[in-house]
């Protein structure tokens, strides 16, 4: 492979990460002097055989404890915070890039309508990547012949919507975004882009 400088770099941000790992340390040490003290009176209630207590206090231990277990999967993330920037400029030429291929998959279309499915395929194939290099699949293993005859539609309408996005840049392939307004959604009509 030829030398060339990266598509991305990635650096740690050291500030952060000695305040998240000071952080989390202190918190680590509150968490075990919390559980210390849990355990402790948990101990006592049992020793003076007071039934009352006890369910409140293994309640909140409980509770505690799956809390405690959630923070720390959430430090993951926070142990090593880093930035990325990516240099799309470096890319090589559309010759140079490889086949890819994207895999759409469905099986129900009661609790996937058929809609949403043929917009995110055809969104799929409308990506700025050139289009004898790029293969769009769609896997319904629910054998839906609702699914099929939607395909078939989307077939139909990708023949004009595809050649359209790429003659005007249009940067929302998805046609049902692109088609909003203000009447009938969130995105307003001037967020279609054409160069």
């Amino acid at each position: 492979m030829e030398n060339s400088l990266p598509l991305s770099d990635c650096r740690v941000k050291k500030t952060e990460l000695v305040i998240n790992r000071l952080h989390a340390v202190l918190h680590g040490i509150a968490l075990l002097a919390l559980f210390y003290y849990r355990l402790s009176s948990l101990a006592e209630i049992i020793k003076n055989n007071d039934t009352a207590l006890l369910l409140p206090h293994i309640l909140i231990l409980i509770s505690e404890l799956i809390f405690s277990f959630i923070w720390l999967f959430s430090q993951a993330t926070k142990w090593k915070p880093v930035t990325r920037k990516a240099y799309p400029e470096r890319l090589p030429g559309d010759e140079k890039l490889p086949s890819i291929d994207v895999f759409v998959c469905t099986t129900d279309p009661n609790k996937e309508p058929c809609v949403k499915v043929m917009n995110t395929v055809i969104s799929a194939m409308t990506l700025d990547y050139p289009p004898d290099k790029l293969q769009v699949y769609l896997s319904d293993d629910g054998g839906s012949v609702v699914t099929f005859q939607a395909l078939k539609q989307a077939w139909k309408f990708s023949k004009l919507w595809v050649p359209f996005c790429r003659k005007y840049r249009v940067k929302i392939g998805c046609p049902e975004a692109y088609f909003l307004t203000d009447e009938t959604g969130p995105v307003a009509t001037h967020s279609r882009v054409h160069s």
